[in-house]
């Protein structure tokens, strides 16, 4: 019997914010650049899923929310080396959102991360980690 093949077991995040019309250009150069490349908008929503075909595709939904405020929540997102968190770090610099970083923290050996918010204040981060 061989391994069970690896998996991710991500499927997707629904994201409110409290106005897509001053979110979407946030979004619309940030999630490509994640490897979000396919677009299946339907009704109030703008998803952003990855190349592989529904159901398995991973993907990333906003939608406007009236009742939306900002909270301490932060998704981060794995970048595989240094060099991929300062381009997503461009990448969001070129959207106008402020950034903290790219720089080293603290939460082990070369972590390496760059913080930033959507226009609706939701938290993100992109990181990398080397092997341990």
């Amino acid at each position: 019997m061989s391994p069970p093949a690896a998996r991710n077991p991500f499927g997707h995040v629904d994201l409110r914010v409290p106005s897509i019309a001053a979110a979407l250009p946030f979004y619309e150069a940030l999630l490509p650049a994640l490897g979000f490349t396919r677009r299946y908008d339907g009704g109030d929503w703008r998803v952003f899923a990855t190349e592989l075909p529904p159901p398995a595709a991973a993907y990333f939904a906003v939608t406007e929310s009236a009742q939306f405020t900002p909270n301490e929540n932060r998704i981060a997102f794995w970048a595989a080396d240094r060099a991929e968190v300062d381009r997503l770090a461009e990448v969001v610099s070129a959207t106008g959102a402020p950034l903290s970083g790219p720089k080293d923290m603290p939460y082990g050996p070369g972590y390496y991360a760059v913080y930033f918010s959507d226009p609706g204040g939701n938290r993100f981060e992109a990181y990398y980690r080397p092997p341990l």
